[in-house]
């Protein structure tokens, strides 16, 4: 969507808030012997306390409110009775929707005793998403995105998943453009327009960059078992630096 005036841009605040709060907690509450369905209630219980409904839910009849992937589940891990264990890399991804505006966000957490190698993939991801941030603002090209991630990712020597992207958001959780890619293309030269809500979300992993659909038919996994991270705002283009909608 194009956020065109402050009622708009109030109720995208709003659900973004949430949202971005709902994640916070999840992350915090991450830690050892407890399932992913137990991390999942908690962010559950606040979006409805809130009045929002999970999008994932409400959109795609997603078997949870939330979507919690570990180690190299890259994305859309069902939650469920697996038991986080000490080590795991637990990505968290929340997306809600309150009065016909909806928000996405997500970010990893490594659970104690944490590698060297997780720190260094959690540090990369979500410098990239620093970096995507800073690189976006009116006028300025789609495919600034996914250079800036690309940038980081190679001084890291991280592959992007790319299969993976951020996409458009606002009066719906997948909207245009739905590939914002987190690599250089030039296909990707719509220019970016002021008050144009995205998500941001690079995906980088040791492996190859590519995923496959595990047999639940919605969990995204690494090809070869290498660990995925994930990090990510819902932002409203400005002419300078973006407003991060999912911030708290």
């Amino acid at each position: 969507m194009t956020v065109n005036n402050e009622k708009q841009l109030s109720k995208l605040l709003r659900i973004g808030k949430i949202c971005g709060t709902a994640l916070k907690m999840m992350q915090e509450a991450v830690r050892p012997g407890m399932t992913t369905a137990e991390l999942n209630d908690i962010g559950a219980r606040y979006l409805y306390q809130h009045g929002a409904r999970p999008a994932p839910i409400l959109m795609y009849n997603f078997p949870g409110a939330t979507c919690i992937s570990i180690n190299d589940e890259a994305a859309h891990g069902i939650p469920g009775d697996r038991v986080i264990q000490p080590g795991d890399l637990v990505n968290v991804d929340v997306s809600a929707e309150l009065d016909g505006y909806f928000a996405d966000c997500g970010g990893s957490v490594a659970v104690p005793p944490i590698s060297v190698e997780d720190k260094q993939l959690c540090d990369y991801t979500l410098a990239a998403l620093d970096a995507a941030i800073n690189a976006v603002s009116a006028n300025h090209p789609l495919y600034v995105i996914g250079q800036a991630v690309e940038s980081v990712a190679r001084k890291g020597g991280y592959n992007i998943i790319r299969e993976l992207s951020g996409h458009g958001v606002g009066r719906s959780l997948h909207e245009e453009p739905r590939h914002v890619p987190n690599f250089f293309s030039k296909r990707a030269k719509q220019p970016l327009t002021e008050g144009m809500v995205l998500t941001l979300e690079p995906f980088l992993t040791r492996g190859v960059g590519k995923v496959v659909t595990a047999d639940d038919g919605w969990t995204l996994k690494t090809i070869n078992g290498s660990r995925a991270c994930q990090y990510e705002h819902t932002v409203m283009i400005t002419r300078g630096k973006p407003l991060l909608v999912t911030a708290v």
